[in-house]
């Protein structure tokens, strides 16, 4: 396991904007970036409205906050939350904070988190706006997170990929313009949070690009005998 595995998580779910259905495949995922130490669940437990929740939190093990709605059109568990960030923050040591919502009120909250020099990993549907999944270390989308066939992109979507890909080739490539696709997924990572081949019906970065044809392929092994193979890509 990479020392990356091995990081502390405190994963934070606002229950009013997550679904509960997803709570399964939401933390195999986490378990790709480290340990969920803390799993807490916010909203007002006396509604009917967490109901299909109850089953998840106890089957793995998430503690829920109760949060009382105290005004109506306000939300008090987004408060909830995020004071409980920043007790967690500066009393335990972790190494990271998964916030898990739709809200853009979590902005500020990640960039925070940031700040004082831990990770943050954002989880939220694809209609959670750019302020928040920017803020994030890493946003992933919940409806990439089950097994997503025959996704069609409108051309706006297609040209936005094309746009990250070409950039991202542009910043990495050497001279002949040939770049290593693991510097291309290094340069994405760090600028486009929320980009997940997924999101286009790839597991892989390298099955996607093969799959492109504005894009050059060149698979070179290394003279060492071994049967690693590096995947280069360029503008035709």
């Amino acid at each position: 396991m990479s020392e990356k595995q091995n990081d502390k998580l405190a994963v934070l779910i606002d229950a009013d904007n997550a679904q509960a259905s997803i709570v399964a495949e939401l933390l195999e995922e986490i378990s790709k970036f480290g340990i969920a130490s803390i799993k807490r669940a916010y909203g007002d437990w006396t509604t009917t409205n967490l109901k299909s929740w109850k089953e998840h939190l106890h089957s793995h093990a998430i503690q829920p906050i109760q949060q009382f709605s105290y005004t109506t059109g306000k939300n008090s568990t987004d408060s909830s939350l995020i004071i409980d960030a920043m007790d967690i923050l500066h009393e335990n040591h972790l190494d990271g904070f998964c916030i898990v919502s739709s809200d853009s009120d979590f902005t500020r909250l990640a960039t925070r988190i940031r700040e004082a020099g831990l990770v943050v990993y954002g989880f939220g549907e694809e209609k959670t706006p750019e302020a928040f999944t920017s803020a994030c270390d890493k946003f992933i989308f919940t409806e990439n997170l089950r097994k997503r066939e025959n996704i069609k992109k409108t051309s706006a979507e297609e040209l936005k990929l094309k746009s990250i890909l070409i950039k991202a080739i542009n910043a990495t490539s050497y001279d002949d313009g040939w770049a290593s696709l693991s510097s291309v997924v290094l340069y994405i990572s760090k600028n486009s949070p929320s980009f997940d081949t997924r999101s286009y019906g790839y597991s892989k970065y390298g099955k996607l690009v093969k799959s492109l044809t504005y894009l050059e392929i060149d698979e070179r092994s290394k003279n060492d005998g071994s049967s690693i193979v590096h995947i280069y890509v360029r503008k035709k």
